[in-house]
């Protein structure tokens, strides 16, 4: 079984310096590759003189782009990912790999609250994980996680779905479920991470929390999503319609308005279970 481990990189030579000597020890016949993107710092020299494999973009795309490129570009029957800022350490590698040899098609490194960057991403990713579950009727450990390892064949499969920013392991991980492929979990310890620490930007990391919550949505059942939010709609409507009647005699604009809302919502949540449904029927 040939490995091939991928770390995205932008600016995080001081990051492989760690991870790099650690991964050519533990796996000296592995496929390493490190995506440059569109890094302004020393990431391409030292991931060369490290022996891995570059690939270098002239600006940046975005963690996904760099994944798909990756996957694109390796030979491996097991993909490996890894972030390239030492937090993830080669001693774990294996514990994925294990389990992928227990008959699982992905294995997925859970980080425990300690990992977490902050309080309020720890906060949000607890939230991804609970509504993935009740989504997917799996215990959904880390969503969010950029350390796993998959079978190649299945991965690329769904590289098409794979946005080029920030939630590919969101998507794959929904993917991979809708598909019927076993995900297992294994917990890590995680390491501080090397250079800068990212902050939190309440406006950018706010939609990032609802696009990813849409994102789980639509790419696993759109209906568990919008067949709630119409009965809402509904129960509404047929509430405020029972207590205009029982004072005013009358049926009222609002009324209509949220009950029709209410089958609109739904409607539009049937259509986008078919579209689901035929996007996945595609690569069956």
């Amino acid at each position: 079984m040939r490995i091939s481990v991928i770390l995205p990189a932008k600016n995080e030579g001081a990051g492989l310096q760690r991870t790099l000597p650690d991964l050519r020890s533990r796996f000296p016949d592995a496929e390493v590759i490190v995506v440059d993107d569109g890094s302004t710092d020393d990431t391409p020299r030292v991931a060369a003189s490290h022996g891995a494999r570059v690939l270098s973009c002239p600006y940046s795309m975005g963690n996904g782009a760099a994944v798909k490129r990756g996957a694109r570009a390796a030979s491996g029957d097991v993909l490996v990912f890894m972030d390239a800022d030492g937090q993830h350490s080669a001693e774990h590698v294996q514990w994925l790999l294990d389990k992928l040899g227990e008959g699982f098609d992905m294995a997925v490194g859970a980080r425990n609250a300690a990992g977490q960057a902050s309080l309020g991403r720890g906060a949000a990713n607890a939230f991804y994980n609970q509504l993935a579950s009740w989504m997917t009727g799996h215990r959904v450990a880390d969503l969010t996680s950029g350390f796993r390892a998959v079978r190649r064949e299945r991965f690329c499969e769904f590289l098409h779905l794979l946005p080029n920013g920030f939630s590919y392991p969101t998507t794959s991980t929904m993917a991979f479920f809708r598909s019927a492929y076993p995900v297992a979990y294994v917990s890590i310890p995680v390491a501080r991470r090397v250079g800068t620490t990212s902050h939190i930007r309440p406006l950018r990391d706010g939609l990032r929390f609802l696009l990813i919550i849409f994102k789980i949505a639509t790419l696993y059942s759109p209906l568990k999503l919008f067949a709630p939010v119409g009965a809402g709609f509904f129960l509404l409507g047929a509430g405020y319609y029972a207590w205009t009647f029982a004072t005013e005699h009358r049926f009222t604009n609002m009324s209509a308005l949220l009950l029709s809302g209410a089958v609109v919502v739904f409607l539009i949540g049937l259509v986008s279970e078919q579209i689901t449904a035929l996007t996945y029927r595609r690569m069956d």
